[in-house]
């Protein structure tokens, strides 16, 4: 036995599990010093959320970010969380997309590349590890660990075996959510330790409170490396804190030889951020640890409450839980962590609400039944495969081998845009995301606009839908469902209101300026805008019939069904699906809304003319909102 090497996750996996990934550089690189002298045997720093979170809400690019943090983490090495072939996305890119994202993620600042597939369908891996290995870098593999009646001690030692004839460089046991008991970790740990020769790290989450035990007796039964939070960023949905795991070793022989004071100075730093902006600290709720039932990860149960809550039935969330490993099984048992989480969470939120399984379902979960996605670890019934994508072949080859190469591509369509190729890495991965951040950036640039800190554009403008940054980028303001006025307030005045909010104990504001009104939310746990957090939507496409409203006798608004981003089109450099003038059919597209990072076609069931189009392409639009006036035929 030897001591504990510990890999800190506050950078990334803490503040994504409790904060929704709103840690912005700035607040990162005051500590970044003391993190640097601890003494860890990595960082985990980038990957997961963090990347798309940058462009998305925080306004900034994750690759200085990554820049940034390296030229300040000088002696230990950073890591980064990969999603194998769906790397830091939600859907599988082609080969030269991550061949490309993996040398530059390496040329950037990144020592330890953690790659995991959710269904553990090691193809998925191949093209991300043997890219990892002809540049030199360490190739952590992870065995994504669950419960279900296939799911054995044995079956992880086998995938660990078959990942490390892969080339491997060490291995980690990946538990989203908290499942892995005490004694069977000791158990699965053992098992590794015997039949591998690489070292073996162990993640877990305390969702269920079981994570400290479970790391001891990892320890006991020869973990090599294990994940810890800073206490702020610790706890419930996150990783057990670091402070408690260091004390509980020290004098052991696994002590792992930090300072506890250096640690707490640390926190320090961290605890004040969660202050300023109103974060909550980590608990462990009994509907959280209803995970041993459900199990479901702690940022997906935040999200399913939300988006029940927008569909007026959160009253419903215990059938969804009780819903979900009904689905999980008949979708072949595979682990809850995205994208999968997402697909099996959607699909249970839709059963419920339709009174009706499987009569409707997302493409992402066609697609997955189809095994765009990968192989599920037990096959689907020919019964719920009928149901769910009808008599549509199955496909049994790798998915990445049915995606045309994309960088060329990419680089073609972002040359306006791009100014690197990490800006076209980040077009590739989300084109429509990207370019709205690139088009804020420029106008930034030519204005010189300052840079926001989060507190100012994670404000939710609700009344008249105009994103607080960039300034510039505003959506038309028409009477609608959701705003009758045409005034808007300076924008001088909007952002003395959030610093009165940022500064005071409030949470939630709304003010109505003649016939204006605003809303202004802090993020703070239990209080997030739905669109904040990357994990399941469960609102998927719902019939339009169900948003319309009638202004006369053939002039009919089509409402959103959901918050969300609007999408003209179904990429940057499409034609729109409908304009104004154009005649539409039942079942016709009209346009896609972006809810938790999937894409919900809205569809209208009638036919008629478009009169007008009342969003701005790429703006946010609220539950109710209008976007579109039809006059039926």
């Amino acid at each position: 036995m030897s001591k504990i090497r510990i890999t800190d996750t506050s950078l990334r996996d803490g503040h994504q599990s409790l904060w929704a990934t709103r840690m912005a550089t700035a607040d990162m690189l005051p500590v970044l010093e003391k993190l640097d002298n601890i003494g860890y045997h990595s960082l985990e720093i980038w990957g997961g959320a963090t990347f798309d979170v940058c462009i998305r809400y925080l306004n900034e690019d994750p690759w200085e970010r990554l820049r940034e943090i390296r030229r300040n983490i000088k002696k230990t090495k950073l890591q980064m969380l990969v999603r194998g072939q769906s790397l830091v996305g939600y859907t599988h890119y082609p080969d030269d997309i991550v061949i490309k994202f993996i040398e530059k993620a390496a040329e950037n600042g990144i020592d330890i590349f953690r790659m995991f597939d959710a269904l553990n369908d090691l193809r998925n891996l191949e093209t991300c590890m043997r890219t990892v290995k002809r540049i030199g870098k360490h190739a952590q593999a992870c065995v994504v660990y669950t419960i279900s009646p296939v799911h054995s001690v044995q079956h992880f030692v086998d995938t660990a075996l078959r990942l490390q004839d892969m080339g491997a460089d060490s291995i980690c046991v990946k538990d989203m959510a908290g499942l892995l008991a005490p004694y069977v970790s000791y158990e699965l740990i053992q098992a590794l330790k015997e039949n591998l020769d690489v070292p073996i790290q162990l993640h877990t989450h305390y969702i269920g409170g079981l994570a400290i035990a479970t790391l001891l007796k990892a320890a006991e039964a020869g973990v090599d490396i294990i994940d810890t939070a800073s206490v702020p960023m610790a706890f419930g949905s996150s990783q057990p804190p670091v402070e408690t795991i260091v004390r509980a070793l020290q004098g052991t022989e696994w002590d792992t030889g930090l300072d506890l004071h250096e640690l707490f100075e640390i926190a320090e730093h961290f605890e004040q951020i969660r202050k300023h902006k109103g974060f909550e600290r980590g608990v462990t709720r009994i509907s959280d640890m209803k995970v041993f039932e459900h199990q479901v990860p702690g940022g997906m149960i935040s999200n399913l409450y939300s988006q029940l809550e927008e569909q007026k039935a959160s009253h419903r969330i215990n059938e969804v839980f009780a819903e979900i490993p009904r689905v999980r099984a008949d979708l072949g048992y595979a682990p809850l962590v995205t994208p999968t989480s997402q697909i099996i969470g959607i699909q249970a939120v839709l059963n419920v609400l339709l009174g009706e399984r499987y009569k409707m379902c997302p493409g992402e979960v066609k697609d997955y039944v189809r095994g765009f996605y990968g192989r599920p670890p037990v096959p689907i019934s020919d019964e719920i495969r009928q149901k769910i994508i009808g008599h549509t072949p199955v496909i049994d080859v790798r998915p990445a081998d049915l995606l045309e190469p994309l960088w060329e591509k990419a680089r073609q369509e972002s040359k306006d845009w791009a100014e690197s190729e990490e800006d076209i890495i980040t077009y590739a991965l989300f084109p429509q995301v990207a370019l709205k951040y690139f088009e804020w950036r420029k106008a930034r640039s030519a204005e010189d606009i300052p840079q926001m800190q989060p507190n100012e554009y994670e404000l939710a403008v609700v009344e008249n839908k105009a994103p607080v940054a960039p300034p510039k980028l505003k959506p038309k303001v028409r009477p609608n469902a959701a705003s009758r006025g045409d005034e808007v307030m300076n924008i001088d005045e909007i952002r003395e209101l959030m610093r009165l909010l940022d500064e005071s104990n409030i949470a939630d504001l709304e003010l109505q300026k003649n016939d204006f009104k605003i809303h202004l939310r802090k993020y703070v746990a239990g209080n997030t805008p739905a669109t904040s957090n990357p994990v399941a939507s469960a609102a998927q496409p719902l019939l339009v019939e169900q948003a319309e409203e009638i202004l006369d006798d053939n002039i009919t608004e089509i409402l959103a069904p959901m918050v969300g981003t609007f999408y003209a089109a179904p990429s940057p450099d499409a034609d729109p699906y409908v304009k104004i003038g154009d005649r539409v059919q039942p079942g016709q597209t009209l346009c896609i809304l972006e809810a938790m990072k999937l894409m919900n076609e809205i569809k209208t069931d009638f036919a008629g003319t478009i009169v007008d189009i009342l969003v701005e392409n790429a703006q946010p639009v609220e539950y109710g909102q209008t976007l579109f006036l039809i006059q039926k035929d």
